[in-house]
């Protein structure tokens, strides 16, 4: 399971964010992230995945 999301976050970062942290702060916040500058989105949700083990 871990493998998808860290495939979705590199692709759809936000989706990645919502299934792991759910509609917050950091779900947010990558979506702004990912809106603005992409790359930035796509570290932020790599960040929550391997975070949330």
């Amino acid at each position: 399971m871990d493998i998808i999301r860290i495939i979705i976050a590199i692709f759809i970062p936000p989706l990645a964010a919502f299934l792991t942290v759910g509609i917050g702060l950091h779900f947010w916040l990558n979506l702004l992230l990912t809106l603005f500058f992409f790359f930035p989105g796509m570290i932020h949700a790599l960040w929550l995945v391997v975070k949330k083990k």
